[in-house]
């Protein structure tokens, strides 16, 4: 049954993708449907970035109809709802390939999920161990593509027992906007406590918060409560060591 539900909104993705794509292309259509969902799904919970979002948000829906801002929409939602009947896929990265937009000629290449999947199942650890020590367990990918490592230690973490909305936090970086975009709506559907950061990880971290995406859930309680322990940790550590 699932199975057959993943090619069914596979299917209905597709469709409605390539009937956007005759009249604007498949790269415009794909960048604009994911920056969209990436800044509809901040703008629900990140306030401080609101108004920055909100305007990318609308210069990239001012080329299309509304009929056709329904059919965006109809994306996102296929997108939510294959995630919720299988999260164990890298749904966005698999399309993305299935239509060639990954390029080839830049050395993008997006893992496969199954080969995401053994990977995760290799770096098992005493994960519960380290979360009583902490809290929580972090896990990185500095080239995090549409994010399907990450979606595999997640559901990892799941089979070891693990809340991953609650013991892990994700952090990735792409150099690729569209690539750390598509990480991001994923993370987010998936309930997953982390950021994404748009930029070159062989260079300094980006200083402009333009580059940097929250998920919603690290907007949470359990995870807002960590970031002020961690933050006063790291106060009273630079104290200690001025002294």
């Amino acid at each position: 049954m699932r199975k057959n539900a993943e090619k069914t909104y596979s299917r209905q993705f597709m469709d409605s993708f390539q009937r956007l794509a005759r009249s604007h292309g498949l790269w415009a259509v794909w960048s604009d449907f994911i920056l969209m969902s990436a800044c509809s799904i901040s703008n629900a919970v990140n306030k401080s970035e609101y108004d920055r979002r909100e305007k990318l948000y609308l210069s990239a829906s001012e080329s299309y109809t509304s009929d056709e801002l329904e059919r965006i929409a109809e994306l996102f939602a296929l997108t939510f709802m294959a995630l919720e009947e299988n999260p164990n896929q890298d749904f966005l990265g698999h399309i993305f390939c299935e239509l060639k937009l990954h390029n080839e000629r830049t050395g993008q290449f997006f893992t496969p999920y199954h080969v995401a999947e053994l990977m995760s199942k290799l770096s098992y650890g005493d994960w519960k161990s380290e979360i009583q020590k902490k809290g929580y367990i972090s896990v990185n990918d500095c080239c995090c593509g549409a994010g399907s490592l990450l979606i595999a230690f997640a559901n990892a973490a799941k089979e070891q027992g693990l809340n991953y909305q609650q013991d892990v936090l994700f952090a990735a970086q792409d150099i690729d906007y569209t690539a750390a975009m598509m990480c991001y709506i994923q993370l987010s559907l998936l309930g997953c406590a982390g950021y994404v950061k748009i930029g070159d990880s062989l260079t300094p971290n980006p200083s402009s918060q333009e580059n940097i995406w929250y998920t919603p859930m690290c907007f949470s309680d359990i995870w807002q409560q960590r970031c002020q322990m961690d933050a006063i940790r790291s106060i009273l550590k630079n104290s200690e060591e001025a002294v």
